[in-house]
């Protein structure tokens, strides 16, 4: 364990005075994310170890720097997880930096995000003032939305230097099923399954095939199997972490990467390149070199809204245009958390 948030403090409140612009580093497993950084390297990476953790009370505290790895191999030992799944990049993913892209694993809809999950934060903000929001406990929810608010805002917001979170017990047993499908069967079956009361925790589609997740007591997992029918996918657990951690062979292409976020019924959209489809529908990844409104369209026309998560121009506009509200809220909340500037300027968006 090592508490180094006294030294990030004063490396921040260095930073203002000299004007010196600042980009955080955790682990470094999420560098391809955003706008391509700018600013001296502020490493959060030695701020790491488990504060607290209440296996009965299903709440963990970690400084930011606390490789994941490390928080699920103490979870395990209690038969507990991290509930978002959050992807892990080969060790190397932190718990400040999976709260600051906010990312989530195959179980997000039925298990909750990351957002969904945090308790409360310590911050250092702009001005160098080591702030606090929210709490330790589920009851005490004082500034819950002000914790929430550091969910994809990718350090923009100021530099955090603790999390609190809920954990939840592991379930009981976990089978996938796989049947042969096209991209639109596959999204009908999705929404289809979704909607009954059985114990779904994921639904992806990729190459043909469609894979669903039971998850909860043997007696519910192994009747559902039953009444559902197909294959039952050996060692599914590689197949749902390798979907976690973007390392199935759908993510090696050098193609541009994007990221829908739409209406789970939506239907296929028209473009053309290689799809992979999860969320039951709701997140789907598409590969190829689509022009960048037409992406935007047709994502608006789906209920939802489309990132370039990787690869393509990084110096351009990477996340979904903001209508003018938005835009004006977010930067009033810059100017409120780092009147400066100092923390990763233009990382999410070029006028931040």
């Amino acid at each position: 364990m090592s508490d180094i948030s006294k030294q990030l403090q004063e490396q921040i409140l260095q930073a203002r005075q000299s004007g010196t612009k600042l980009d955080i580093r955790g682990g470094g497993s999420k560098r391809f994310m955003g706008r391509e950084a700018i600013g001296r390297p502020l490493e959060v990476g030695r701020h790491r170890g488990i504060v607290s953790y209440e296996p009965v009370e299903l709440v963990l505290t970690a400084r930011a720097g606390t490789p994941l790895e490390e928080i699920s191999a103490v979870l395990d030992e209690h038969g507990q997880m991290l509930s978002f799944e959050p992807p892990l990049y080969s060790g190397r993913a932190t718990l400040g930096g999976t709260l600051a892209c906010n990312q989530s694993g195959p179980g997000r809809p039925w298990w909750g995000s990351v957002r969904d999950q945090v308790l409360g934060i310590r911050l250092i903000n702009g001005l160098g003032d080591e702030l606090r929001f929210g709490g330790q406990v589920m009851k005490n929810v004082a500034g819950y939305d002000v914790s929430r608010l550091q969910a994809g805002a990718m350090g923009t917001l100021g530099l955090i230097t603790e999390v609190s979170l809920k954990v939840l017990p592991k379930p009981a047993e976990t089978l996938t099923l796989v049947t042969e499908a096209g991209m639109a069967e596959a999204v009908q079956l999705m929404n289809a399954r979704a909607g009954e009361p059985k114990p779904l925790s994921a639904a992806c589609w990729l190459d043909g095939r469609l894979y669903l997740r039971l998850s909860g007591a043997r007696t519910a997992v192994d009747a559902t199997v039953r009444q559902w029918g197909g294959e039952l996918l050996a060692d599914d657990q590689a197949f749902w972490q390798a979907l976690r951690d973007q390392r199935l062979d759908f993510f090696e292409s050098e193609a541009p990467l994007w990221r829908f976020s739409i209406r789970s019924s939506a239907e296929p959209l028209p473009l053309d390149g290689d799809w992979l489809i999860d969320w039951g529908g709701a997140q789907r990844w598409y590969r190829g070199d689509a022009d960048r409104e037409r992406i935007e369209q047709l994502a608006a026309a789906a209920g939802g809204q489309a990132t370039l998560f990787r690869g393509g121009d990084r110096l351009g506009e990477v996340m979904p245009a903001q209508a003018p509200a938005l835009k004006l809220i977010q930067q009033r909340l810059k100017k409120a958390f780092d009147p400066d500037g100092l923390f990763n300027p233009g990382r999410l968006y070029s006028w931040m």
